[in-house]
């Protein structure tokens, strides 16, 4: 078994155990103690489980749905690396419609302030760094606020995308598998995820490998409606050429 494959095992077991011990997954996995481990320090780096005395612990028993201070606080160089391929993506003065959440963030934070460029944000913290920028022309989306990730969600934002022609739509997710496509815990996000997508000519999603095969209640597209996945190197090589049968192209950091 790789340590991909083991990794995934073991969270999948902390997800429908609430916890998991280091001596019983050595037990059950046929590997060591240390083996088990580092499984698990990287389960935390990923942002995926919390390591507690003798085993671990899934972030969701921690934190129903993380907020955007925590998950932007989670693999910040893995996520600037992203965020440059993504905006490798996007044309000179493209009209672009930028999801909410921390790899959008990202993409912001590293992007040109002077770069000529049309954004359209349902994202109070891209737009509050976005208004700075003197070659950005900045649409807010309205709506209801959701605090958790400090985004207008639901029909208002929605409707307003019905109207939007857009050349690339930047989209996050929770959650991404070849068979359940991409997911959210929140039904209002979804709906603008969706309409988000709808909108625009191409459709960039930036997600690191973390979430893969991390399937939410919501599904709002299929893989086949994204044209490019940027994502990380910890992406299993099997994963990524499913992924690519499925019709996007998949870029690594």
């Amino acid at each position: 078994m790789y340590a991909t494959e083991r990794q995934q095992r073991i969270l999948r077991e902390a997800r429908a155990e609430g916890r998991v011990d280091v001596a019983s997954l050595a037990q059950d996995l046929g590997v060591a103690t240390e083996t088990v481990r580092r499984d698990l320090t990287s389960l935390e780096r990923r942002g995926s489980v919390r390591r507690v005395h003798g085993g671990a612990i899934p972030v969701e028993r921690l934190e129903v749905e993380p907020s955007l201070a925590t998950r932007s606080g989670r693999l910040t160089g893995t996520k600037r690396r992203m965020a440059a391929l993504v905006i490798d993506q996007i044309p000179v003065g493209a009209t672009v419609v930028l999801d909410s959440g921390s790899s959008a963030l990202a993409v912001v934070e590293l992007l040109p302030p002077d770069r000529e460029l049309v954004i359209i944000t349902n994202s109070i913290a891209a737009a509050n760094v976005l208004v700075t920028y003197p070659g950005v022309s900045l649409y807010m989306l309205g709506g209801r606020v959701r605090g958790l990730t400090g985004a207008s969600v639901g029909e208002w934002t929605a409707e307003a995308l019905t109207s939007v022609v857009a050349d690339v739509a930047i989209i996050g997710t929770n959650g991404m598998s070849v068979n359940r496509g991409l997911t959210t815990p929140d039904q209002a996000e979804a709906q603008v995820k969706s309409a988000m997508i709808a909108s625009a000519r191409r459709v960039v999603l930036a997600a690191d490998s973390s979430k893969v095969g991390d399937d939410h209640l919501h599904c709002f597209a299929e893989l086949g409606d994204v044209d490019v996945i940027v994502t990380d190197t910890d992406l299993p090589d099997d994963v990524a050429a499913e992924m690519r049968a499925a019709g996007p192209q998949v870029v690594t950091s």
